[in-house]
């Protein structure tokens, strides 16, 4: 499956920005879909992920109550809605599939190109 991110940008602490991540090669509601990220000099964290039918969705603690995951299967496309940004969130997102399991902690079989998101203070 090929994975194409976007919307990123540059943003003011506070402010809100939705992230989007178009699927295509495979049938998408077969994938458990995850939004990583990688701020710089640091290793890349997991972010928040959902289930095929997007019943369940999991989320970091440090993005928790601000960050919500929801994906269109009709689009192939899952999205991140970020709300509340803060200047640590500044990062590389990057969205990924994964065809097994529901475990945040394994290892996602496809990665898209990633985004920028630049929270500014």
């Amino acid at each position: 499956v090929q994975l194409q991110a976007s919307g990123g940008g540059l943003v003011q602490a506070g402010g809100s920005l939705r992230l989007s991540c178009a699927a295509s090669g495979r049938t998408f509601s077969n994938y458990f879909m995850g939004w990583f990220r990688q701020a710089p000099g640091k290793e890349r964290e997991f972010v928040a992920a959902i289930t095929r039918g997007g019943s369940s969705t999991f989320y970091a603690d440090s993005v928790k109550g601000r960050f919500t995951i929801s994906r269109d299967n009709a689009k192939n496309t899952v999205y991140l809605q970020m709300n509340s940004l803060k200047p640590e969130d500044t990062a590389v997102y990057y969205c990924a599939a994964r065809r097994l399991g529901t475990d945040v902690d394994v290892p996602f079989d496809w990665w898209g190109q990633g985004t920028l998101v630049t929270v500014s203070s």
